[in-house]
């Protein structure tokens, strides 16, 4: 596998992925991604500002993420509980893994290369928020060692559950 900066070549893949993880979502009756998020232009924004990210098998596209330093302002304000640490951290958006290719460990694989990327620059903390209901994702997020650390609401105001893992430096 590899991970790599997404590419406007990459834009129609990385969409029909989209597609398929709001479709699985509302099968489980979990309304996040229904209301035609990440669109396109998020996606091509996330590509520009050079924060999407997918993971290749050969040429085959097989997931999808949006990984961002210290920029998330929903971030600034949680309740009921508290970040286990401020300053400089990471964050994960938007992932998702092509059905064919769903539990193989993909997931974990963009984990594993984010913490690489936190190393390499010196950021300790890594922070995901996800749907109250989308009890997969968190847990997984609690499998990989992150902290449930309260509610954060998005500029939207649809509330989060938010989580924090602090890497070793």
């Amino acid at each position: 596998m590899n991970f790599r900066l997404a590419t406007c070549e990459d834009l129609s893949v990385i969409m029909n992925i989209v597609c398929q993880a709001q479709a699985s979502l509302k099968a489980r009756g979990i309304d996040q991604w229904q209301n035609g998020y990440p669109s396109d232009k998020i996606i091509l924004q996330d590509i520009a500002e050079q924060h999407a990210c997918v993971v290749t098998e050969g040429d085959t596209v097989v997931a999808m993420a949006s990984v961002v330093f210290n920029d998330e302002p929903a971030y600034d304000r949680i309740m009921g509980g508290k970040w286990l640490s401020t300053g400089a951290f990471v964050v994960v958006h938007r992932m998702a893994v092509d059905d064919r290719f769903r539990q193989n460990g993909i997931a974990s694989f963009i984990f594993e290369q984010v913490e690489e990327m936190c190393h390499r620059n010196g950021t300790v903390s890594f922070k995901v928020d996800t749907h109250r209901d989308n009890f997969p994702m968190r847990r997984f997020l609690e499998k990989h060692g992150f902290t449930c650390c309260g509610i954060i609401f998005l500029h939207d105001g649809n509330e989060r559950v938010a989580y924090e893992k602090l890497l070793n430096e």
